[in-house]
């Protein structure tokens, strides 16, 4: 892991990668930041004793440069980047909804783009990172990118056709998941129960659906079905949230998720 990396624009997530690089071994010698406050590179210093650097230095000096900042912001990045980027440098990109071509047109001729959706829980090395190979990009780039995101999660590549879905999955999934303990514990205020309480009733009920979800191998119906008697209480609650369309919602939800990543990579900010 002697290559150096520069994480250009880091925030919460890009922070949250660069902790996970050094706990997988990477040395924090080799990697670079940038960010827009010269007290938050200094604080990424201090904190895990990377290098802030500016963003034309990164472009000069890493192997690899990995692009956090803002979908509406990444033009600006690009324009500053262009002149300075070889055509042999690997470009990753998290920026929601943007394509490789839009990193390819601007970049250097044959300059390879991965394109790579993770979300929040990054923050707790728990990530579901989507990577898709640009048209320069090749099998060890793809392997180089997993192995970077790897370090807070799991990895899965997919044809950059499927980009658009998977954010609306995964990269919007867990406010989807938020929304619904938010309103759970609610509901258990509604039915006389302390709000800690019910908070804890649901976190708990999440987390054990979760993982018999990814280590059981069964079905989600067929999990579903162990739960629910006949007559029983279950029973009586999915009723109620089919009378209600919830799972019409949910998909018509997750369109709408689909179709603004769309909106995004073709440039339509409103």
């Amino acid at each position: 892991m002697s290559q150096k990396v520069a994480v250009l624009g880091t925030g919460k997530i890009g922070e949250a990668l660069l902790s996970g690089m050094i706990r997988a071994g990477w040395a924090p010698g080799d990697l670079l930041v940038t960010a827009r406050r010269p007290e938050r590179a200094e604080e990424l210093r201090t904190r895990h004793g990377v290098t802030p650097v500016t963003n034309t230095e990164a472009a000069k000096t890493a192997d690899t440069l990995i692009l956090t900042v803002k979908p509406q912001d990444m033009g600006t990045l690009l324009d500053e980047l262009a002149p300075h980027v070889p055509a042999d440098r690997l470009v990753i990109s998290g920026a929601a909804g943007i394509p490789t071509s839009f990193f390819e047109e601007r970049l250097a001729e044959g300059t390879p783009v991965v394109r790579v959706m993770t979300n929040t829980p990054a923050l707790v090395d728990e990530a579901m990172s989507v990577i898709s190979a640009g048209s320069h990009a090749t099998e060890q780039h793809l392997a180089h990118a997993e192995e970077i995101f790897g370090g807070v999660g799991k990895t899965l590549r997919v044809p950059e056709s499927q980009q658009d879905a998977c954010t609306a999955l995964s990269g919007s999934g867990p406010a989807y998941f938020f929304y619904l303990v938010e309103a759970m514990t609610d509901a258990g205020i509604l039915l006389g129960l302390p709000r800690d309480k019910a908070h804890d009733l649901i976190v708990q009920s999440a987390i054990g659906a979760a993982v018999m979800l990814r280590d059981s191998g069964e079905h989600p119906v067929k999990l579903r079905e162990n739960v629910t008697s006949p007559a029983g209480t279950t029973i009586n609650a999915i009723r109620e949230l089919e009378n209600h369309g919830v799972r019409a919602a949910l998909i018509a939800a997750l369109e709408a998720a689909r179709d603004r990543s769309r909106e995004l990579a073709s440039g339509k900010k409103d």
